[in-house]
């Protein structure tokens, strides 16, 4: 199964063009989770206690795990989220609030190194963004540090399109050149 985690809120999404287009080539069966539709709220500390408290019984059949369970299962992870005020919508932020759990999406060894639970081979991030994004570690780059240094996905990569935004931008063109590169890759 792919997971598809879509934290694209806008019904013209560029990003979401973007990440459809990549399942199309794919081909395979895709679980959509709409970040939007989720209802996800940062944790706090009742819900974090009561999440801590289940986590620690080994209680992972509480609905609250869900979103881990569906994200550690998957075979290959899709994320598409545009590039918003220099990173990624903070619906995302709160998804992997609600996915890091240790016993089920990581865990540590004896000497506190993190390891990654995941099933999943392969993360791809998809973005766009109206200027130059000049550095991944704002928006990808924290996403690859997780899935690698957390998850256990080694495989990790990014398809942007970049400067749709500023005038004169041949917003189809960029989009069109985007979709060959996605062709190239797949």
């Amino acid at each position: 199964m792919i997971l598809f985690v879509n934290a694209c809120v806008r019904p013209q999404s560029r990003t979401k063009r973007l990440a459809k287009y990549l399942l199309r080539k794919i081909g395979k069966d895709v679980k959509e989770v709409i970040l939007e539709k989720e209802n996800l709220l940062p944790l706090n500390r009742e819900t974090l206690e009561h999440r801590t408290k289940l986590a620690a019984a080994g209680r992972f059949d509480d609905k609250v795990f869900d979103l881990a369970k569906d994200f550690a299962k998957a075979e290959k992870i899709v994320i598409a989220a545009p590039y918003w005020d220099l990173s990624f919508p903070a619906l995302l932020k709160c998804y992997i609030e609600h996915i890091n759990i240790i016993g089920l999406t990581f865990a540590y060894n004896a000497e506190g190194k993190p390891y990654g639970l995941c099933k999943a081979n392969e993360l791809i991030y998809i973005t766009t963004a109206g200027g130059r994004i000049f550095d991944e570690s704002a928006g990808f780059g924290h996403i690859k540090l997780l899935a690698q240094h957390f998850y256990g996905i080694n495989k990790v990569s990014c398809i942007k399109a970049e400067n749709l935004d500023l005038i004169g931008a041949d917003i189809a063109e960029i989009l069109n050149k985007t979709e060959k590169e996605i062709d190239m890759i797949f």
